[in-house]
């Protein structure tokens, strides 16, 4: 009976496993540096990023890459990257800082029921504002994103935590602490309109915190913001912050809840 019961658990989590499947990657093992993130251009879309929403300098000003940048429990990213808002990290004319990428696909990464994942991380150093409004990893028309420090219109100068939003509404949220990597992944169902949240912290196996709501979920594929919009605030002057991302891909099936990822 034993035997029996061993081979149906090996079955049932090899099934599991083979229903996953990744649909994008985008966990920058394939990057000698973040420079090779202009190779791409509207007319020569190259590599797995859009790499246009940043300031008017270099791109090492902005994203640097290295495998002390990553997630330590994540044995499939060779590195990570450290998004940097400075004083010249504006774009187009506006007033909101930022440093985004976007996924450069033509996989199904809006079809279905898929998880968009990623891990995040601060430091003490360059640590993001909790007086100013940060926007991370959102969808164009921000029906699921995170949010961190002082959201604008509410009560208080300040905000510690982050927090995951759909339409604008917190569903969770905890004390950003410096040095904690927080492994998120995004449930999306592009055909219910749902979006549920998958957590966890350091190397600890994803699990489901949020089930699914109900959201206005919608996306062409090219909407998806890996990084960090920075609202201004009258009173709070700039100063330099660091984001730390790492283990990003999309996959669709079965959720993956290690955080190596498949």
């Amino acid at each position: 009976m034993k035997n029996l019961s061993f081979l149906a658990t090996l079955v049932t989590s090899l099934f599991a496993t083979g229903e996953a499947a990744l649909l994008w990657d985008g966990r920058f093992n394939d990057f000698s540096s973040a420079a090779d993130l202009n190779k791409w251009s509207w007319s020569n879309q190259v590599g797995p990023y859009q790499y246009y929403i940043h300031g008017s300098g270099s791109v090492d000003k902005y994203i640097q890459l290295s495998s002390a940048h990553k997630n330590p429990n994540d044995t499939v990213s060779k590195q990570g990257a450290k998004f940097t808002l400075d004083s010249s990290a504006y774009w187009n004319g506006q007033n909101m800082r930022r440093i985004e990428l976007i996924p450069q696909t033509k996989a199904a990464i809006t079809s279905g029921k898929v998880f968009y994942h990623f891990s995040i991380m601060r430091k003490d150093v360059n640590a993001p504002s909790i007086y100013r409004e940060h926007q991370i990893c959102f969808f164009e028309s921000h029906f699921t994103e995170l949010k961190y420090g002082w959201i604008s219109g509410e009560q208080g100068a300040s905000n510690p935590n982050l927090q995951w939003m759909t339409n604008q509404k917190s569903q969770w949220k905890t004390e950003w602490k410096a040095g904690v990597w927080h492994n998120v992944a995004y449930e999306i169902d592009f055909s219910s309109k749902k979006v549920g949240f998958w957590h966890s912290e350091g190397g600890e196996p994803l699990k489901q915190i949020v089930a699914p709501v109900s959201a206005p979920v919608s996306s062409n594929g090219q909407d998806w913001h890996l990084g960090v919009l920075e609202l201004p605030r009258s009173g709070y002057p700039d100063a330099n912050e660091d984001f730390y991302f790492s283990g990003v891909y999309i996959e669709s099936g079965s959720i993956t809840t290690s955080v190596s990822g498949p």
